[in-house]
């Protein structure tokens, strides 16, 4: 619980009693994820593609007036430290940078799901709200554009990861949502579908945890296991990408589940890291209970399963895996990294 006090302080940037909380939504990928990377979406002619929801579970960041001009970040550790330059965290140090608010503060984030390495864009999620909240703290309201954009620009080109832009823009925006991206830019189309197809949707995948974490970066920046068999499965999965609208917009999830395993084999073929036996041996019994398909959620190598099965399907999950792995049920967020305190109010 965050307790909200604010104290008067001297800052860089501002001089008032004053406390900010952003909150800004994790994503969940149905098709397309790694055609948003630069080296594909810029080069291809038609550009990458992913058909993607926000979820709603959360990464919270407050940002806090202090009493002097030290900067205190409390995240997995804690750092006080007298100069910005000085912060390990350097999604912090940069989103700082990018703002202006540089000194006079403390910075707490609070995770939902844990922050590195479950698929779901966690650290770009941290990075929108960090600069969401930074941005407020400054006087400043931004649109989500400018959050996704500043984001992909702090870790892109900045810190240089071996990302996409996929995770900033569902963060930012929310919704459920085909997502564009081509050496013109990003553009984030909303899906409209009724109620009853979203509570379909919502009832009938399901996010499967593998116990394992690993660093997307790490996953990426690792040799394919051919450049040519990579951009022919990239090629592949863009495809899907449409294909997953088409059957989304048709109502047709059964198609769009089963979807999902042609995407995880694309892949698995490319890179012997996205998988290893447990998490085979995991996907293999949920397709086992039941399921339409599943497929392994970011870069690969542990995190979430998506998974797609009939309305009864998700207790057959429970029955059999007990507590052995966590399940988290699908709810979209609509609404984006939005502030949802503000102490100069």
């Amino acid at each position: 619980m965050v307790r909200l006090v604010s104290v008067c302080l001297k800052s860089d940037v501002v001089t008032a009693q004053l406390m900010i909380i952003s909150r800004t939504p994790v994503r969940v990928s149905f098709c397309g994820g790694g055609t948003d990377v630069d080296s594909y979406s810029q080069n291809f002619s038609e550009g990458g593609m992913v058909v993607s929801l926000a979820l709603s579970r959360y990464i919270h960041v407050t940002v806090n007036s202090r009493f002097d001009n030290k900067v205190r970040v409390s995240y997995s550790k804690m750092e006080i430290v007298e100069n910005f330059e000085d912060l390990e965290h350097e999604l912090v140090r940069e989103a700082m940078r990018m703002t202006g608010v540089t000194s006079g503060v403390e910075i707490t984030t609070i995770a939902d799901v844990p922050s590195r390495g479950t698929g779901l864009g966690s650290s770009s999620t941290v990075t929108v709200g960090l600069l969401n909240a930074l941005h407020r703290f400054a006087g400043r309201e931004v649109s989500a554009e400018q959050l996704a954009s500043e984001a992909c620009e702090i870790e892109i080109r900045i810190l240089g990861q071996p990302i996409g832009r996929q995770d900033q823009y569902a963060a930012a925006f929310g919704g459920l949502n085909a997502i564009y991206f081509t050496s013109d830019g990003v553009n984030v189309s909303p899906i409209d579908i009724d109620n009853h197809l979203l509570n379909r949707l919502e009832n009938e995948f399901t996010l499967v945890f593998t116990n394992l974490t690993r660093s997307a970066s790490t996953v990426l920046s690792e040799k394919p296991n051919s450049e040519e068999d990579k951009n022919i499965r990239l090629n592949n999965i863009r495809e899907q990408a449409n294909q997953s609208l088409s059957h989304i917009e048709c109502g047709d999830l059964v198609g769009l589940g089963k979807l999902l395993g042609s995407a995880w084999d694309e892949k698995r073929g490319i890179s012997h890291s996205v998988s290893n036996d447990e998490i085979d041996s995991l996907h293999n019994q949920l397709m086992d209970l039941g399921a339409n398909g599943a497929k392994l959620l970011g870069a690969g190598g542990g995190g979430f399963f998506l998974v797609h099965g009939d309305e009864g399907f998700r207790r057959k999950i429970k029955q059999s895996l007990g507590e052995a792995n966590r399940i988290i049920p699908i709810k979209i967020d609509f609404e984006g990294s939005k502030i949802i305190h503000d102490g100069s109010e």
